[in-house]
């Protein structure tokens, strides 16, 4: 089953109806993720599902696909970075139900049944964002402080001239 994505869901009624949500949404209604953009034009794709495994632990696959709009911090010049999320989500009720997760699965915790499936996906791409955005093919060089761009990655000792000083 397929349709729009609401605001809050109630978990227990979604694995048991095994639901499926498929859809778009836009860059610019992630409000935490917008902070870390260069724009916020562009859309996520998502397909989440709702299930229960062989085990009967409750899930939720989620699958987002997105272009992000990025600064490369070395040519400060803004790119678009690929993400893809395909992960799978225990549910659980509470940290102490996280042992008991089989591996393959990250623990979603929801204390009170109900989950913004939008959080979800604006959570995963925010944690899909690099530490430091560099542009695919961004040249290796840095700036020594000259002027002049230097491939060599070793810098100078900066204490270089207090031995010369001391010879002195």
């Amino acid at each position: 089953m397929s349709a729009a994505l609401p605001a809050r869901v109630d978990i227990a009624r979604q694995v048991q109806a095994q639901y499926t949500y498929e859809g778009t949404l836009p860059l610019a209604s992630m409000q935490r993720l917008r902070g870390g953009l260069a724009s916020s034009e562009g859309d996520a794709c998502y397909v989440v599902e709702f299930g229960k495994d062989g085990l009967g632990i409750s899930y939720l696959a989620l699958r987002v696909e997105a272009g992000l709009p990025l600064v490369c911090q070395r040519t400060l010049e803004t790119f678009t970075y690929p993400v893809l999320v395909d992960q799978r989500l225990g549910l659980i009720a509470h940290e102490s139900d996280e042992a008991a997760l089989p591996e393959g699965y990250e623990p979603l915790l929801v204390p009170d049944g109900q989950l913004g499936i939008a959080d979800v996906i604006e959570d995963e791409l925010i944690l899909a964002l690099p530490v430091v955005p560099l542009k695919p093919g961004a040249p290796l060089e840095w700036n020594d402080g000259s002027g002049e761009a230097s491939t060599d990655m070793e810098p100078t000792n900066p204490f270089v001239v207090l031995g010369s000083l001391k010879k002195h």
